[in-house]
This record gives structure tokens, C-alpha cells and sequence, in this order.
């Protein structure tokens, strides 16, 4: 009974601290709203600089979480959404830099009109508020997450995975002093307290405090927000994509596609999964494209079709249903040889996460059939799965890839970190 009484005490201590830093955030994001795009980018740019200064500290931070990550076994591909480097840094760094170069989208007229009785509409774009992030072990979200809601005149609630515990410390230091010299409120980035999964669920259930979360990860940490989050909650998306090559494609650009999709970084959410190749081109592109991805280190799950056309060995396994519906993060990839666009399509709403797909053809009928017939957030004509990114779009930097319908769809930039609200102006208007 005694332990049972220990526990429920830490139980409630953890969701009173989870509500009290959710509070002092509340509080940040009243003073952050009517802040001018002056201030914010001078907080932003100071930021970076900062962030570079103190990228030894940093990097000594994320060793720890890399050391414990080896030791507990984690994955490959999690390693590498884990390890930071100079040159990460720095990119990060140079993406706070992108966001302040960005127009301010607060106060921008979505609509405006006079009424026939006088009075003047305009709907204007403000802040959510205080934006919760719950994501997995990816550091630099931190600071993506964290320039995209300052700048947009949000408070960043930010609950990285245990894994990335001293990186996400670390990263949330710096930023916040920095933003805290240059004029912004001490609280405008903070990080959830705790490790465990309580810590989460207070963060979920602080309704009235936070006004939106955002999950980033794999599909167990999204469906688990969703599904258990009072919070409202904007879902990003697992990332099964896929690359089909038609019987009208240039096969040199074809491989060309694949081997980036899949090959230039596997971990991320934009890295294809699956190669649908049409039957007319299969016999001359798969042994082509299925040696160059076996030398990069990929193992293919190929169905019967294909294993006939790549070379055997323990790089070429068959592939299973549930090979259709993974996301991989590593190098590995299903391969399927397919009748059609249309069987593309069908293979691709049927086991897909409606992320982001990309075909290679020359004809515009099997383009658009392509294109019009999907349901993802993102469709790629003769170009690398790869360029769903805030960054690429010329967002500056991302929240995440929404796949919902709501709101927001696609790389989340600053527009789909803001709500809206009515101005209305009259003259001693009454009704």
C-alpha cells in the first residue's frame, strides 16, 4: 500500500510539473503573439549564432545519447536520426537563419470585404498558440520546431524521446538563452519534463493549456497520440513511399530517381520504400537499377516478377505482404513488377501511407492518371521522393509532413503554424 501511495504521488508530481511548465508556456505565447517580425528574427538569428557557438557542448551532449543508444541496441537508422555532427549543426543553425529570411505570416489577410451594411471583414492569420511537439530521436527538430513557432508567434512545448535526452537539453539551453537575451520571452522554448511515458500522456491530456500537439515519428508514437491525445492534434504521417517507373520512362533518369529515393539517406520519412516498375521496361531497368542498389548496400524484398530479373544472393530476399506496408528506414527495399499505371495506383492506395509518391514517364496521360487518382500529400513527376521537405519547398524549415486533411497537408511550414481570426470594423455598427 505504501508503494502504491509513492507511486500515485510521483504519478500527480509529474503531471503538476507538466502542467505548471505547459502553463509559464501559455503565458510566453500571449507575450510572443503581438511581437513584431523585427524582434522575432533578431531573437532567431541570435539563436543560430548561438547555436554554433556552442556546438562542442552540444556535440558532447548527443555522444552521451549515441554511447547509450549502442549500448541499448538501437537500430541503424535510429543511430543516424540520433548523431549530430558539425555539419548537422550547422545546417540546423542555417535553417533558423532560413526561417528569419521568411515573410512573418502573422496578420496576413487570408480575405477581405466590406459588407453591404458598412461593416469591414478581414480574416488574418495569428498564432495557434502553444504548439506541444512529441517526437523520437531526431535533435534537429528541436530546432526546426523551435524557429518555425517563434516565428510564427508560438510557444514551443517540445517532448524529444528518452534516447535524445542530453542532445534535446542541450539544444533547448542554448536556444532558449539566446532567445531570452535578444528580447523574447524566458519560456517561448521549453522542454516537457521527464522521460517516461507519463510524461507524455500529462502533456496529452493538458487541454486548456496547450492548444495543439504535433506527433513526428514512427506509426506506434503517431496512432498512440491520436488515438489518446484530448489535445487537438495534427497528425504527420509514416512515410511508405513509393517510385513507379512506367513503360514511357527514361530508364538512365529512372535509376537515377530510385538510387537517390532510396539510397541518399534511407532513415528520413521522404525515402522511397517500395519500386513499382512497369512490365514493358522491367526486363532491361530491373537488372540495371537492382545492381547498382545491391553495390549501395541494399537488400530487395522482390516479388516473383522481379526475382527473376535481379541477381540472387542475401541481398534478395522475397518479399511479403507485410514488405508492402513497412517503412523500412535502412537500405532495404521492395521491388513489383506491375501491368499498369493502374496497378501501380492500386498497389499504392492499397498499402500506402498517402506520404509522398513519385512516377517517371514521358507520357502525360500516364502522368496524370497517376497523379489525379492518388490520395497522398505529395506527388513527384520525374523527380526524387526526396523533396518532400520544408526545406526543398522553400518553407525554410518544417514542423513535419502532415497527411491529414485538416488544417494543414504536406511539409508544415510557417502558414500551417498559424489559425485564423476576424477583424471586423464598423462604425458604431449595431444589429
Amino acid at each position: 500500500m505504501v508503494e502504491q501511495s509513492q507511486a500515485k504521488e510521483q504519478a500527480m508530481t509529474t503531471e503538476q510539473e507538466v502542467r505548471a511548465v505547459a502553463a509559464r508556456s501559455k503565458e510566453a505565447a500571449a507575450e510572443l503573439a503581438p511581437l513584431s517580425r523585427a524582434e522575432k528574427d533578431a531573437a532567431l538569428l541570435a539563436m543560430a549564432d548561438a547555436l554554433e557557438a556552442a556546438s562542442a557542448s552540444v556535440l558532447a551532449a548527443n555522444e552521451r545519447d549515441l554511447s547509450a543508444g549502442r549500448e541499448s541496441g538501437l537500430a541503424p537508422g535510429m543511430l543516424d536520426r540520433l548523431a549530430l555532427s558539425e555539419e548537422r549543426i550547422a545546417g540546423m543553425a542555417q535553417g533558423l537563419r532560413d526561417v528569419a529570411g521568411l515573410p512573418d505570416p502573422i496578420g496576413e489577410v487570408v480575405r477581405g470585404y466590406t459588407l453591404p451594411n458598412g461593416l469591414e471583414v478581414r480574416q488574418i492569420r495569428v498564432p495557434l498558440g502553444v504548439v506541444g511537439i512529441i517526437y523520437e530521436a531526431r535533435p534537429n527538430v528541436t530546432v526546426d520546431a523551435a524557429g518555425l513557432c517563434l516565428k510564427s508567434g508560438n510557444a514551443a512545448l517540445l517532448r524529444g524521446s528518452a534516447s535524445a535526452y542530453h542532445s534535446n537539453t542541450a539544444l533547448v539551453g542554448v536556444l532558449s538563452e539566446a532567445a531570452a537575451k535578444a528580447g523574447l520571452p524566458a519560456d517561448a522554448v521549453q522542454l516537457v519534463p521527464g522521460v517516461d511515458r507519463e510524461s507524455v500522456t500529462h502533456l496529452m491530456r493538458a487541454r486548456g493549456l496547450v492548444d495543439v500537439i504535433i506527433p513526428r515519428g514512427g506509426a506506434g508514437l503517431i496512432k498512440s497520440v491520436v488515438e489518446n491525445s484530448i489535445v487537438p492534434v495534427i497528425e504527420t504521417g509514416v512515410g511508405n513511399c513509393h517510385v513507379y517507373v512506367d513503360a514511357a520512362a527514361d530508364l538512365e533518369m529512372a535509376a537515377s530517381i530510385t538510387m537517390n529515393s532510396k539510397v541518399q539517406r534511407p532513415s528520413v520519412c521522404n525515402s522511397a520504400e517500395t519500386l513499382l516498375v512497369h512490365r514493358s521496361v522491367a526486363s532491361e531497368f530491373l537488372p540495371v537499377v537492382g545492381a547498382a542498389l545491391h553495390s549501395a548496400g541494399v537488400t530487395l524484398h522482390v516479388d516473383a516478377d522481379s526475382a527473376a530479373l535481379v541477381a540472387e544472393g542475401p541481398q534478395t530476399v522475397p518479399a511479403t505482404d507485410a514488405d508492402w506496408e513497412t517503412e523500412y528506414n535502412s537500405l532495404d527495399l521492395a521491388v513489383r513488377v506491375v501491368d499498369s499505371v493502374d496497378e501501380a495506383v492500386a498497389h499504392i492506395r492499397k498499402w500506402g501511407s498517402e506520404h509522398t509518391e513519385a512516377i517517371v514517364s514521358s507520357d502525360t496521360r500516364a502522368v496524370r492518371r497517376f497523379s489525379s487518382r492518388l490520395d497522398s500529400a505529395a506527388v513527384m513527376v520525374n523527380a526524387s521522393t526526396r523533396f518532400t521537405d520544408g526545406g526543398e519547398f522553400g518553407f525554410g524549415a518544417e514542423i513535419g509532413i502532415s497527411t491529414q486533411k485538416l488544417h494543414a497537408r504536406g511539409p508544415m511550414g510557417l502558414p500551417e503554424m498559424t489559425s485564423t481570426s476576424y477583424l471586423v470594423t464598423g462604425d458604431g455598427h449595431v444589429r
